[in-house]
């Protein structure tokens, strides 16, 4: 990428901190580096960053509340959780609490720049304004949908798996999404469920707009397709 991006790691163990901020640096990015959670927390929250890089086990606030809080105040806000807890439940609670990707260490460094390219090429690419989903109109600037008076906020990457489906218009599968949308490469590797996570979370937001409407049909051993047009 041609532009630095802004970048905040959260690590409390110095060499780790040091060396990502170093392999970031290198590839042309601003990185800020804090070593606990409760500075980290402030960060986020007030900074302009384009990608936070978070720890799990931190002092003072733990990475899991950061990435809550961030999305919370930041619906569009990119999020990494960076950290040395694997297990299954791990992973699935990062993705609870709204991060967009999940790193295990030890990882590589090619791996890890490259999903942070991936990452900030999908929040910096330029996408429509609106989408249109039957009478859901999606607001992509303000990452919010409407329906007559209804309106519900979405995540950016709500917009790009709605995006998807969209310009897609047939079904996708899981693995499709894992590698268009969360940008994996390998996802043979992956465990899907966070594809089916994210789906549960975002029919539940669009089915305040259509109560009577599947918006996103599950189609048996397949994927997804939308229901309305």
């Amino acid at each position: 990428m041609n532009d630095r991006a802004r970048i905040l790691v959260v690590e409390d163990e110095e060499p780790i901190r040091r060396g990502i901020c170093d392999l970031l640096a290198y590839h042309g990015h601003a990185p800020t580096g804090v070593d606990n959670g409760s500075d980290g927390l402030q960060a986020a929250l007030e900074g302009d960053y384009d990608l936070l890089l978070l720890d799990v086990m931190l002092p003072g606030v733990d990475g899991f509340t950061i990435c809550e809080r961030a999305r919370a105040s930041r619906p569009a806000q990119g999020i990494v959780m960076l950290t040395a807890r694997g297990r299954e439940e791990d992973v699935l609670e990062g993705f609870r609490r709204g991060c967009d990707d999940y790193i295990p260490k030890p990882f590589s460094v090619a791996q890890l720049m490259a999903r942070v390219e991936a990452l900030l090429r999908r929040s910096r690419a330029s996408r429509p304004r609106s989408l249109r989903l039957g009478p859901v109109e999606v607001d992509v600037d303000n990452l919010r949908a409407r329906a007559g008076d209804v309106s519900v906020d979405l995540s950016a990457r709500d917009i790009e798996v709605l995006s998807h489906l969209i310009e897609a218009d047939r079904i996708v599968s899981r693995e499709e999404l894992l590698k268009v949308v969360w940008g994996y490469q390998r996802v043979e590797t992956v465990e899907t469920r966070c594809v089916d996570m994210h789906m549960v979370k975002l029919r539940r937001k669009l089915a305040r707009l259509l109560p009577d409407a599947t918006v996103i049909e599950t189609v048996r051993g397949a994927g997804y397709r939308l229901g309305v047009s």
